[in-house]
């Protein structure tokens, strides 16, 4: 088979898509005919080889992708036959997603319903699950004025969602003008541009924030933090900055950080999703789909910031 492959950390053109072993479920595991793969922010850094943990890090050669969507095509010991041709997605366990040929646990595969496209279905997978997580700890309270950062990006267009059908005021913040619409065509009631000074148009614009979610870290982050109320909420769930939001200065601030990963609940969230995207209450925003071959302009875009929603990496006709 081919697939995208990592043989040296550097920029983007480090990844080559050429012929490597196809690979074989193991006990408990199945074998998926790869349609898409998804792209997410940290494997980029990981690319580069600055993770925002150093234990991310892996093993050289590697192929990267820990989400995938396609059809099981075979089956190892433990795992019944009758998975087999069923149109699933599923976290890989970490690597081998960016591939045409993929192994995953049997106990991660969500089936894909009957009438869901099933690229909407990956671009869901590990976003929607992040989104309903991050909602649940801000227990955001009817009515409540909530901030998003960055709200254009595979969670935060989610989370805008969501929030917006709770019945939350949503402040959402983006990386650049061109990102706005995104926001506001889901319901934001305000979207604002994370330039210098962006904190204080909100301050007068919207007055405090009752919850904040930041999956920015750094100077954005720290901004978000500082407009929140005094015992309003903040739940940091991401660094696409490449730093955390120190949050030691806002004692009057509730932190609700995400627990660990417990995998059923994963899995569950992630049908949850998928059951959300059937039933037509969550729209994926999907911005960018690029051939595996072409590994190298997905991660080159996401770099700079350029695109918007989920990024896939899609198998050639």
């Amino acid at each position: 088979m081919r697939a995208v492959v990592l043989e040296r950390f550097g920029p983007p053109e480090v990844l080559r898509w050429t012929e490597v072993p196809d690979p074989a479920p193991g006990p408990g595991e199945v074998l998926v005919e790869v349609a898409a793969a998804g792209v997410t922010f940290v494997e980029t850094q990981i690319r580069a080889g600055r993770p925002p943990n150093p234990q991310m890090l892996p093993e050289l050669p590697a192929v990267l992708g820990n989400g995938v969507a396609g059809r099981v095509v075979a089956v190892g010991d433990g795992v019944a036959r009758s998975s087999i041709g069923a149109t699933v997605v599923t976290s890989t366990g970490g690597r081998g997603g960016d591939a045409e040929l993929a192994v995953a646990p049997s106990s991660a595969l969500v089936d894909v319903p009957d009438g869901v496209d099933p690229l909407d279905a990956l671009a869901v997978l590990a976003d929607g699950r992040t989104a309903l997580a991050v909602l649940a700890a801000g227990a955001v309270p009817a009515g409540a004025t909530v901030l998003v950062a960055p709200a254009a990006g595979g969670v935060g267009t989610l989370l805008v969602q969501l929030l917006v059908a709770e019945g939350a005021d949503v402040v959402a913040v983006v990386g650049s003008a061109a990102k706005a619409g995104v926001p506001a065509e889901l319901g934001a009631r305000t979207v604002v541009v994370a330039a210098p000074g962006w904190a204080g148009r909100v301050r007068v614009q919207v007055g405090p924030i009752d919850v904040a979610f930041d999956g920015v870290g750094g100077e954005v982050g720290a901004a978000a933090l500082d407009l929140v109320r005094p015992g309003g909420v903040f739940v940091p769930f991401g660094m696409a900055s490449g730093s955390a939001t120190p949050t030691g200065a806002a004692p009057a601030v509730e932190v609700r950080r995400l627990g660990p990963p417990d995998p059923a609940a994963l899995v569950a969230r992630s049908a949850e999703a998928v059951a959300a995207v059937a039933d037509r209450r969550l729209r994926p925003v999907v911005g960018s789909r690029v051939p595996m071959a072409d590994a190298a302009q997905a991660h080159r875009a996401m770099e700079a910031r350029l695109v918007v929603g989920k990024t896939l990496l899609t198998r050639e006709a």
